[in-house]
């Protein structure tokens, strides 16, 4: 070995682990790992706080790789630490079953603290992760316990600050003066394309400026000058902060550091080898970690075992002073709620009356604040119409952070990926509201909390063609077949103020998934007796109306439940006896056991009907293949909404007429 410096040794460990672990799978990106070592380095061994052994520490800061196509430096930085990733992991980078994807994928347990590689995703989920932070430090901090007062550091790439969902929560994030946040932006001036300059000419500094963030300006190989940045950043209390990293891609590799070659492909066995001989590393031993930088980091971590036995001691005596908060911490750190949720939730609403599925989603959500402390959100600035605020819950702001409710702004994608950073930080369910329509502006992060299996709630209001005069701007059509599409995400269009109910306990009990309610903005009749029989949503499907005989099913959701209803009453006066299926989550139903599926749907029955104001995609699994779809496979129109309920064949007369139809002897 040529240079025994120890900072220059491990930096270099941290490259060429990063560097084997991409050419050993053929695959991946060595750019900006070798480019990001020396601060990342500084990052972890100086300032960042963690327990390898006990992972999930609340107290722990949180490290969020945002351009996650540099996943091998994240994975080589966990290893090196301690975390449950050893170099056979590294190893195995990119390859089938191993805990190194290729991009990383929500991994708590080995220090992975969300899934990124979608650029901008995780620069906003650490805004979210900071806005949990400094709601749950002032819920809980008390004189002489500081129970939260940790950091969300993040590294972010030039292509995460190029996308719309960066700008989006990063001026929130300087709106709200979240001073727990520190980011390092990687400004290497490269992306797939080549230079940066071909589509990016932003001065970051004066951005960052004017969202009201605190920024600095270093080489990001200057270790002294990087520890001096972090150092100021850590020390600014009241706006987040930015450093700005120069740096240069596949430093190190004689040839193709600060290219665009080096990005997003392996450097190539004799690249490879020039890169070690001109560090002095050992060119045949791949993987290679000297003892004397594993010593390093041991000492590290015995130095942070020290600080995390300290709070466990502090915890311990506040848990003894403050019994009345630790059952409150209990309570939001398992994100419990009552049993018999929806019982206690028809106490508090008529179920009676007609309403819009959207107000009853409102004044059912006044009773869940009170019993379910783990619950705040807000809206994209539509409060108002999405009925999401908490009454005297507050607004969270910089100089409240105990408010409940969340003002996003007109900020739907960064809404999103807010919420999972919210999820993902503990100790929260949050929601977030929305028109249905505007629920493409969010997708990239309902899907990533899918893929994560994060508990958040969309409340999507104004579901359907009846929004009216706005037209079809504002009119879904394809959104409910779209977001059914997604794994692991449930949606749920009750039918009244009972189901609505019933959806809201669900979502709250369903802890591994993200829910989406899809609400009326129109007012809707009962369909059921009594509220006890909207708990049938519970199984995503059952019965509302029966009769002995079965000419026809009719299947139905949200407020075409009630129209099948009353189309349902004009063909018994035909003779056309029918039973009409209330299925407000598709997923659900699939989750019950075929008996149940039979009961609803026998298979016997071959003429089905759905009727659904949205797109027929996805409905034939239902309807069958001798089965009529009733939906909506153009967009819509402006007008009143009974107008378009009579012009688009959503009346029950109408519907009752297109039955009798298809019920016709050769139709």
């Amino acid at each position: 070995m040529v240079n025994r410096d120890l900072d220059e040794l491990a930096v270099n460990t941290i490259r060429f682990l990063s560097v084997d672990g991409v050419e050993k799978a053929k695959s991946g990106h060595p750019g900006l790992p070798m480019g990001a070592a020396d601060y990342a380095y500084v990052l972890w061994i100086k300032f960042l706080r963690y327990n390898p052994n006990d992972p999930r520490w609340p107290n722990r800061d949180r490290f969020i790789l945002s351009g996650g196509h540099g996943s091998m430096l994240l994975y080589s930085l966990l290893h090196l630490a301690g975390f449950e990733i050893s170099l056979d992991d590294l190893k195995q980078f990119r390859q089938w079953g191993s805990v190194t994807p290729g991009h990383p994928e929500y991994d708590p347990d080995r220090g992975v603290e969300t899934t990124t590689g979608p650029l901008g995703q995780g620069i906003s989920n650490a805004v979210g992760m900071a806005m949990a932070s400094k709601r749950l430090a002032a819920l809980f901090n008390r004189p002489g316990y500081d129970i939260i007062d940790h950091h969300i550091y993040v590294i972010a790439s030039d292509g995460d600050l190029m996308e719309g969902v960066s700008h989006e929560s990063c001026s929130l994030a300087g709106h709200l003066g979240l001073g727990n946040l520190i980011v390092l932006y990687d400004d290497n001036c490269i992306t797939i394309e080549g230079s940066t300059s071909l589509a990016y000419s932003d001065d970051v500094t004066k951005r960052f400026e004017a969202y009201g963030w605190h920024v600095q300006s270093v080489d990001g190989h200057d270790r002294q000058a990087v520890e001096r940045a972090l150092s100021a950043a850590v020390a600014e209390c009241d706006r987040p902060s930015l450093i700005i990293c120069r740096t240069c891609i596949a430093k190190g590799a004689p040839t193709k550091a600060g290219s665009a070659a080096a990005h997003g492909e392996p450097l190539g066995e004799e690249e490879v080898r020039a890169a070690k001989q001109l560090a002095g590393w050992p060119v045949d031993e791949p993987f290679y970690v000297p003892q004397e930088v594993r010593e390093l980091f041991r000492k590290r971590s015995a130095e942070l075992k020290a600080e995390y036995d300290a709070w466990q001691a502090r915890f311990k005596k506040y848990c003894d002073s403050f019994p009345e908060l630790l059952e409150l911490w209990n309570k939001m750190m398992n994100r419990e709620i009552p049993a018999q949720l929806e019982d206690k939730l028809f106490r508090s609403i008529d179920c009676t009356k007609p309403n819009a599925t959207r107000n009853s989603s409102g004044i059912i959500l006044q009773e869940l604040a009170k019993l379910v402390p783990a619950l705040w959100g807000g809206s994209a600035d539509l409060a108002p119409s999405n009925k999401t605020d908490i009454k005297g819950g507050g607004d969270f702001s910089r100089t409240d952070p105990l408010g409940r409710n969340i003002h996003f702004g007109v900020r739907e994608h960064g809404m999103g990926s807010i919420m999972n950073g919210m999820a993902l930080y503990g100790g929260t369910i949050p929601y977030g509201g929305t028109f249905l329509v505007f629920s493409d502006y969010m997708r990239p992060a309902i899907r990533l909390a899918a893929l994560m299996k994060q508990q958040v709630v969309y409340v999507f209001t104004h579901d359907s063609i009846f929004v009216g005069e706005d037209g079809p701007t504002h009119e879904p059509i394809e959104h409910l077949a779209s977001l059914r599409a997604i794994p692991n995400l449930t949606v749920i269009r009750p039918a009244d103020t009972a189901e609505t109910a019933v959806a809201w306990a669900v979502a709250l009990e369903r802890k591994n998934g993200p829910t989406a309610l899809a609400l009326t903005r129109q007012n809707v009749d009962p369909v059921n007796d009594t509220p006890e029989k909207a708990k049938g949503l519970r199984k995503g499907a059952y019965i509302v109306r029966d009769s002995k005989k079965l000419d026809v099913i009719l299947i139905a959701t949200g407020s075409e439940v009630g129209t099948a209803l009353q189309a349902s009453q004009i063909l018994a006066a035909k003779g056309i006896e029918a039973r009409v299926v209330s299925m407000p989550s598709m997923e659900l139903f699939e989750e019950q056991d075929q008996s149940y599926k039979e009961l609803v749907l026998p298979s016997a029955v071959k003429k089905r009907v759905v009727v659904e104001a949205g797109a027929s995609f996805g409905w034939h699994k239902y309807a069958g293949d001798a089965g009529l779809i009733i939906g909506i496979d153009r967009f819509g129109a402006s007008a009143p909404y009974k107008v378009l309920a009579e012009k688009f064949g959503f009346t029950p007369e109408a519907v009752a007429k297109r039955v009798e139809e298809y019920l016709k002897p050769g139709a």
